[in-house]
Protein backbone atom coordinates (compact mmCIF):
# COMPACT_ATOMS: atom_id res chain seq x y z
CA UNK A 1 0.00 0.00 0.00
CA UNK A 2 1.38 3.45 -0.72
CA UNK A 3 3.00 5.55 1.98
CA UNK A 4 1.10 8.56 3.08
CA UNK A 5 2.23 11.62 5.14
CA UNK A 6 0.05 13.77 7.43
CA UNK A 7 -2.41 13.78 9.38
CA UNK A 8 -6.22 11.98 9.88
CA UNK A 9 -8.44 11.54 12.66
CA UNK A 10 -9.05 7.59 13.05
CA UNK A 11 -12.73 8.26 12.44
CA UNK A 12 -11.80 9.05 9.22
CA UNK A 13 -9.07 6.07 8.29
CA UNK A 14 -11.10 5.15 5.02
CA UNK A 15 -10.06 8.30 3.90
CA UNK A 16 -6.24 7.13 4.15
CA UNK A 17 -7.20 3.96 2.71
CA UNK A 18 -9.45 5.71 -0.24
CA UNK A 19 -6.05 7.49 -1.32
CA UNK A 20 -3.60 5.02 -0.55
CA UNK A 21 -5.58 2.81 -3.10
CA UNK A 22 -5.79 5.67 -5.36
CA UNK A 23 -1.73 6.33 -5.67
CA UNK A 24 -1.27 2.39 -6.06
CA UNK A 25 -3.59 1.96 -8.74
CA UNK A 26 -4.02 5.32 -11.20
CA UNK A 27 -2.24 8.07 -8.98
CA UNK A 28 0.87 9.52 -9.29
CA UNK A 29 0.97 11.97 -6.99
CA UNK A 30 -1.71 13.04 -4.66
CA UNK A 31 -3.21 14.73 -1.87
CA UNK A 32 -6.60 14.57 0.26
CA UNK A 33 -8.43 16.96 3.03
CA UNK A 34 -11.28 16.73 5.12
CA UNK A 35 -12.45 19.47 7.30
CA UNK A 36 -15.77 19.17 9.70
CA UNK A 37 -17.20 22.29 10.75
CA UNK A 38 -14.83 23.89 9.84
CA UNK A 39 -12.04 22.55 11.90
CA UNK A 40 -9.33 20.22 9.96
CA UNK A 41 -10.04 16.33 10.34
CA UNK A 42 -8.03 14.75 6.99
CA UNK A 43 -4.47 16.19 5.34
CA UNK A 44 -3.30 13.59 3.51
CA UNK A 45 -0.58 13.18 1.13
CA UNK A 46 1.52 11.20 -1.05
CA UNK A 47 3.34 10.07 -3.92
CA UNK A 48 5.49 12.05 -6.32
CA UNK A 49 5.36 15.48 -7.66
CA UNK A 50 6.63 14.62 -11.21
CA UNK A 51 5.88 11.79 -13.83
CA UNK A 52 9.31 10.03 -13.65
CA UNK A 53 8.77 9.48 -9.63
CA UNK A 54 12.05 11.08 -8.57
CA UNK A 55 10.50 14.31 -6.10
CA UNK A 56 8.13 13.19 -3.48
CA UNK A 57 5.41 15.22 -3.34
CA UNK A 58 5.60 16.93 -0.19
CA UNK A 59 3.01 19.30 2.38
CA UNK A 60 3.68 22.37 0.62
CA UNK A 61 2.90 20.88 -3.24
CA UNK A 62 0.32 22.29 -5.15
CA UNK A 63 -0.89 21.88 -8.67
CA UNK A 64 -3.00 22.77 -11.17
CA UNK A 65 -6.73 22.48 -10.48
CA UNK A 66 -8.77 23.35 -13.46
CA UNK A 67 -12.13 24.40 -12.95
CA UNK A 68 -12.26 23.56 -8.98
CA UNK A 69 -10.81 27.08 -9.22
CA UNK A 70 -14.15 27.75 -10.13
CA UNK A 71 -15.29 27.48 -6.74
CA UNK A 72 -13.23 29.82 -5.67
CA UNK A 73 -14.17 32.65 -7.82
CA UNK A 74 -17.90 31.54 -7.06
CA UNK A 75 -17.00 31.91 -3.30
CA UNK A 76 -16.00 35.43 -3.95
CA UNK A 77 -18.96 36.48 -5.26
CA UNK A 78 -21.02 35.06 -2.52
CA UNK A 79 -18.31 36.91 0.03
CA UNK A 80 -19.12 40.43 -2.18
CA UNK A 81 -22.99 39.66 -2.14
CA UNK A 82 -22.89 38.86 1.22
CA UNK A 83 -21.64 42.40 2.27
CA UNK A 84 -23.92 44.10 -0.07
CA UNK A 85 -21.69 45.24 -1.98
CA UNK A 86 -22.54 42.81 -5.18
CA UNK A 87 -26.18 41.98 -6.16
CA UNK A 88 -26.89 38.29 -7.24
CA UNK A 89 -30.32 39.46 -8.93
CA UNK A 90 -28.97 42.70 -10.63
CA UNK A 91 -27.61 42.57 -14.59
CA UNK A 92 -24.30 42.31 -15.01
CA UNK A 93 -24.53 45.68 -17.05
CA UNK A 94 -25.52 47.61 -13.64
CA UNK A 95 -21.92 47.17 -12.83
CA UNK A 96 -19.93 46.64 -15.99
CA UNK A 97 -22.52 48.95 -18.93
CA UNK A 98 -20.70 47.99 -21.81
CA UNK A 99 -21.81 44.40 -21.63
CA UNK A 100 -25.54 45.41 -21.88
CA UNK A 101 -24.14 45.43 -26.00
CA UNK A 102 -25.98 43.30 -28.62
CA UNK A 103 -28.91 42.61 -26.13
CA UNK A 104 -27.60 41.37 -22.62
CA UNK A 105 -29.77 43.87 -20.81
CA UNK A 106 -31.64 40.89 -19.14
CA UNK A 107 -28.17 38.92 -18.28
CA UNK A 108 -28.36 38.40 -14.44
CA UNK A 109 -25.23 38.38 -12.15
CA UNK A 110 -26.88 34.65 -11.17
CA UNK A 111 -27.15 33.69 -14.92
CA UNK A 112 -23.34 33.96 -15.21
CA UNK A 113 -22.79 32.26 -11.70
CA UNK A 114 -25.93 29.14 -12.97
CA UNK A 115 -24.32 28.54 -16.24
CA UNK A 116 -27.39 30.20 -18.13
CA UNK A 117 -26.29 33.60 -19.13
CA UNK A 118 -26.07 32.53 -22.79
CA UNK A 119 -22.29 33.43 -23.37
CA UNK A 120 -20.66 29.61 -23.14
CA UNK A 121 -17.86 30.28 -25.83
CA UNK A 122 -16.35 32.93 -27.62
CA UNK A 123 -18.33 34.07 -30.39
CA UNK A 124 -14.93 35.35 -31.96
CA UNK A 125 -12.09 32.73 -31.92
CA UNK A 126 -9.62 33.29 -29.04
CA UNK A 127 -6.20 32.05 -29.00
CA UNK A 128 -4.37 30.62 -25.71
CA UNK A 129 -2.53 33.43 -25.64
CA UNK A 130 -5.38 35.96 -26.00
CA UNK A 131 -6.71 34.53 -22.72
CA UNK A 132 -3.68 35.71 -21.12
CA UNK A 133 -5.00 39.36 -22.29
CA UNK A 134 -7.87 40.52 -19.83
CA UNK A 135 -9.06 43.40 -22.16
CA UNK A 136 -9.63 41.34 -24.92
CA UNK A 137 -11.19 38.59 -23.57
CA UNK A 138 -13.49 40.08 -21.47
CA UNK A 139 -13.93 43.08 -24.59
CA UNK A 140 -15.42 40.66 -26.68
CA UNK A 141 -17.76 39.10 -24.18
CA UNK A 142 -18.99 42.19 -23.70
CA UNK A 143 -19.29 42.60 -27.49
CA UNK A 144 -21.34 39.56 -28.32
CA UNK A 145 -25.06 38.35 -28.15
CA UNK A 146 -26.48 35.94 -25.87
CA UNK A 147 -26.85 32.77 -27.84
CA UNK A 148 -29.66 31.47 -25.81
CA UNK A 149 -32.45 32.99 -23.65
CA UNK A 150 -30.87 34.55 -20.46
CA UNK A 151 -31.44 32.02 -17.54
CA UNK A 152 -32.84 29.40 -19.63
CA UNK A 153 -30.61 26.80 -21.09
CA UNK A 154 -27.84 25.53 -18.81
CA UNK A 155 -24.37 25.47 -20.66
CA UNK A 156 -20.94 24.90 -18.97
CA UNK A 157 -19.51 28.31 -19.29
CA UNK A 158 -16.27 26.68 -18.94
CA UNK A 159 -13.72 29.40 -20.16
CA UNK A 160 -15.96 32.07 -20.08
CA UNK A 161 -17.95 32.53 -16.62
CA UNK A 162 -14.31 33.45 -14.45
CA UNK A 163 -13.64 36.05 -16.62
CA UNK A 164 -17.47 37.08 -16.64
CA UNK A 165 -17.69 36.98 -12.63
CA UNK A 166 -14.02 38.34 -12.66
CA UNK A 167 -15.13 41.55 -14.53
CA UNK A 168 -17.85 42.53 -12.19
CA UNK A 169 -15.67 41.54 -8.89
CA UNK A 170 -12.90 44.33 -11.19
CA UNK A 171 -16.08 46.76 -11.31
CA UNK A 172 -17.14 46.41 -7.90
CA UNK A 173 -13.94 46.43 -6.30
CA UNK A 174 -11.36 47.64 -8.39
CA UNK A 175 -9.32 44.64 -7.91
CA UNK A 176 -8.67 41.44 -10.58
CA UNK A 177 -10.40 38.33 -9.15
CA UNK A 178 -7.22 36.77 -8.40
CA UNK A 179 -5.75 39.66 -6.35
CA UNK A 180 -8.96 39.97 -4.45
CA UNK A 181 -8.92 35.99 -3.83
CA UNK A 182 -5.54 36.70 -1.97
CA UNK A 183 -6.28 39.45 -0.15
CA UNK A 184 -10.15 38.47 0.67
CA UNK A 185 -10.22 34.85 0.71
CA UNK A 186 -6.57 32.98 0.83
CA UNK A 187 -4.78 35.52 2.75
CA UNK A 188 -7.26 35.41 5.81
CA UNK A 189 -7.91 31.88 6.07
CA UNK A 190 -3.79 30.97 5.61
CA UNK A 191 -4.92 28.92 2.51
CA UNK A 192 -2.33 28.61 0.12
CA UNK A 193 -4.32 28.12 -3.19
CA UNK A 194 -3.51 30.93 -6.24
CA UNK A 195 -5.16 32.52 -8.89
CA UNK A 196 -2.00 33.46 -11.15
CA UNK A 197 0.95 31.95 -9.23
CA UNK A 198 3.94 34.37 -8.36
CA UNK A 199 7.46 32.95 -9.73
CA UNK A 200 8.76 32.40 -6.00
CA UNK A 201 6.21 29.30 -5.68
CA UNK A 202 7.17 27.44 -8.86
CA UNK A 203 9.53 25.47 -7.43
CA UNK A 204 6.80 23.85 -5.29
CA UNK A 205 4.46 22.90 -8.60
CA UNK A 206 3.96 19.28 -9.76
CA UNK A 207 3.23 19.51 -13.55
CA UNK A 208 0.09 18.25 -14.31
CA UNK A 209 0.52 14.74 -16.05
CA UNK A 210 -1.67 15.05 -19.56
CA UNK A 211 -4.09 11.55 -19.75
CA UNK A 212 -3.35 9.23 -22.97
CA UNK A 213 -7.09 9.95 -23.60
CA UNK A 214 -8.91 12.79 -24.45
CA UNK A 215 -12.64 14.11 -23.51
CA UNK A 216 -11.69 17.68 -22.30
CA UNK A 217 -13.91 20.26 -20.60
CA UNK A 218 -11.78 22.76 -21.75
CA UNK A 219 -11.52 22.25 -25.61
CA UNK A 220 -13.80 23.59 -28.48
CA UNK A 221 -17.57 22.71 -27.57
CA UNK A 222 -18.23 25.92 -30.06
CA UNK A 223 -16.25 27.98 -32.43
CA UNK A 224 -15.05 30.34 -30.00
CA UNK A 225 -13.37 28.58 -27.08
CA UNK A 226 -9.26 28.12 -27.39
CA UNK A 227 -8.10 25.02 -27.92
CA UNK A 228 -6.04 24.28 -24.51
CA UNK A 229 -3.72 21.26 -24.44
CA UNK A 230 -3.55 19.88 -20.69
CA UNK A 231 0.40 20.46 -20.16
CA UNK A 232 -1.06 24.54 -21.01
CA UNK A 233 -1.03 24.74 -17.59
CA UNK A 234 3.05 23.56 -17.11
CA UNK A 235 4.05 27.00 -18.47
CA UNK A 236 5.07 30.41 -17.05
CA UNK A 237 2.31 32.29 -18.99
CA UNK A 238 -0.20 30.36 -17.86
CA UNK A 239 0.80 30.47 -14.18
CA UNK A 240 0.81 34.07 -14.26
CA UNK A 241 -2.06 34.69 -15.86
CA UNK A 242 -5.65 35.42 -14.01
CA UNK A 243 -7.60 33.05 -15.47
CA UNK A 244 -10.94 32.57 -12.93
CA UNK A 245 -12.20 29.70 -14.30
CA UNK A 246 -9.43 27.31 -14.62
CA UNK A 247 -5.96 29.02 -13.31
CA UNK A 248 -5.88 28.20 -9.63
CA UNK A 249 -3.04 26.27 -8.15
CA UNK A 250 -3.38 24.64 -5.08
CA UNK A 251 -3.56 21.35 -3.09
CA UNK A 252 -6.28 19.29 -1.06
CA UNK A 253 -5.76 21.16 2.09
CA UNK A 254 -5.84 24.74 0.55
CA UNK A 255 -8.98 23.67 -1.51
CA UNK A 256 -10.89 22.57 1.49
CA UNK A 257 -9.97 25.04 3.98
CA UNK A 258 -11.35 27.83 1.48
CA UNK A 259 -14.51 25.85 0.57
CA UNK A 260 -14.97 24.65 4.49
CA UNK A 261 -16.36 28.38 4.57
CA UNK A 262 -19.51 27.50 3.12
CA UNK A 263 -20.14 23.80 5.07
CA UNK A 264 -19.49 25.81 8.49
CA UNK A 265 -21.60 28.45 8.57
CA UNK A 266 -19.24 30.99 7.09
CA UNK A 267 -16.51 30.54 9.58
CA UNK A 268 -13.16 28.41 9.59
CA UNK A 269 -10.10 29.00 11.87
CA UNK A 270 -11.86 32.12 13.39
CA UNK A 271 -12.34 33.87 10.37
CA UNK A 272 -15.33 34.49 9.34
CA UNK A 273 -15.85 34.82 5.48
CA UNK A 274 -19.80 34.49 4.83
CA UNK A 275 -22.87 34.78 6.88
CA UNK A 276 -24.80 32.03 7.75
CA UNK A 277 -27.57 33.29 5.25
CA UNK A 278 -24.32 34.26 2.96
CA UNK A 279 -23.89 30.60 2.52
CA UNK A 280 -27.42 29.42 1.84
CA UNK A 281 -27.50 31.37 -1.19
CA UNK A 282 -25.31 29.15 -2.39
CA UNK A 283 -28.07 26.67 -2.70
CA UNK A 284 -30.46 28.96 -4.44
CA UNK A 285 -31.25 26.68 -7.81
CA UNK A 286 -30.78 28.59 -11.32
CA UNK A 287 -30.95 25.34 -13.45
CA UNK A 288 -31.77 21.91 -13.45
CA UNK A 289 -31.84 19.50 -16.06
CA UNK A 290 -29.43 18.49 -19.17
CA UNK A 291 -26.69 21.00 -19.84
CA UNK A 292 -26.22 21.22 -23.49
CA UNK A 293 -22.32 21.45 -23.30
CA UNK A 294 -21.52 18.66 -20.85
CA UNK A 295 -24.64 16.67 -22.24
CA UNK A 296 -25.36 15.46 -18.61
CA UNK A 297 -28.14 15.99 -16.60
CA UNK A 298 -26.72 18.88 -13.67
CA UNK A 299 -28.69 21.32 -11.16
CA UNK A 300 -26.56 24.62 -10.82
CA UNK A 301 -26.92 26.58 -7.86
CA UNK A 302 -24.94 29.94 -7.38
CA UNK A 303 -21.55 28.76 -8.87
CA UNK A 304 -21.78 25.26 -7.43
CA UNK A 305 -23.47 22.39 -8.65
CA UNK A 306 -26.26 20.73 -5.91
CA UNK A 307 -27.29 17.54 -4.87
CA UNK A 308 -29.46 17.96 -2.23
CA UNK A 309 -27.61 20.67 0.24
CA UNK A 310 -24.55 19.87 -1.34
CA UNK A 311 -22.37 21.90 -3.17
CA UNK A 312 -19.67 20.68 -5.18
CA UNK A 313 -17.41 21.12 -8.71
CA UNK A 314 -14.41 19.53 -9.83
CA UNK A 315 -11.32 19.72 -12.12
CA UNK A 316 -10.39 18.74 -16.06
CA UNK A 317 -8.95 15.14 -14.80
CA UNK A 318 -9.63 14.99 -11.78
CA UNK A 319 -9.93 17.05 -8.75
CA UNK A 320 -12.42 17.94 -6.93
CA UNK A 321 -14.38 19.33 -3.84
CA UNK A 322 -17.80 18.62 -1.64
CA UNK A 323 -19.12 21.24 0.94
CA UNK A 324 -22.07 19.85 2.77
CA UNK A 325 -24.04 22.67 4.41
CA UNK A 326 -26.24 19.89 6.52
CA UNK A 327 -23.24 18.28 8.05
CA UNK A 328 -20.64 20.70 7.82
CA UNK A 329 -18.42 18.16 5.76
CA UNK A 330 -15.75 19.46 3.35
CA UNK A 331 -13.89 17.06 1.38
CA UNK A 332 -11.09 17.81 -1.54
CA UNK A 333 -8.83 15.40 -3.46
CA UNK A 334 -6.01 17.44 -6.05
CA UNK A 335 -3.93 15.32 -7.71
CA UNK A 336 -1.12 16.03 -10.70
CA UNK A 337 -1.77 12.95 -13.17
CA UNK A 338 -4.77 13.50 -15.20
CA UNK A 339 -7.65 10.74 -16.56
CA UNK A 340 -10.31 11.10 -18.44
CA UNK A 341 -13.18 9.30 -18.73
CA UNK A 342 -15.80 11.44 -19.81
CA UNK A 343 -16.10 15.08 -19.12
CA UNK A 344 -17.88 14.67 -15.63
CA UNK A 345 -14.51 13.64 -14.48
CA UNK A 346 -13.77 9.86 -12.96
CA UNK A 347 -13.95 8.02 -9.48
CA UNK A 348 -10.83 8.97 -7.92
CA UNK A 349 -12.56 12.07 -6.14
CA UNK A 350 -15.75 10.40 -5.52
CA UNK A 351 -13.87 7.45 -3.56
CA UNK A 352 -12.44 9.76 -1.36
CA UNK A 353 -15.37 11.65 -1.05
CA UNK A 354 -17.53 8.93 -0.29
CA UNK A 355 -15.16 7.76 2.24
CA UNK A 356 -15.35 10.54 4.23
CA UNK A 357 -18.92 10.32 4.81
CA UNK A 358 -18.09 6.86 6.44
CA UNK A 359 -16.66 9.02 9.40
CA UNK A 360 -19.35 11.31 10.20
Amino acid sequence: MAQLEGTCDPRFDAVRDALAASLDNDDVGASAAVFLRGEPVVDLWGGYADEARTRPWERDTITAVFSTTKTMTALCALILADRGELDLDAPVARYWPEFAAAGKEGVLVRHVLGHTAGLPTWEKPLTVEQLYDWPTATGLLAEQAPSTEPGVVGAYHGVTQGFLIGEVVRRVTGRGLGRFFAEEVAGPLGADFHIGLAAEHDHRVAPIIPATTTVPELEARGPGNPHIPADTVNTEAWRRADIPSAGGFGNARSVAAVQAVLASGGEVGGVRLLSAAGCERALEEQFSGEDQVLGAPVRYGMGYALRGRVCSWGGWGGSVVTADLDTGLTVAYVMNRMLEQGPMGDDRGLSVVMAAYSGV
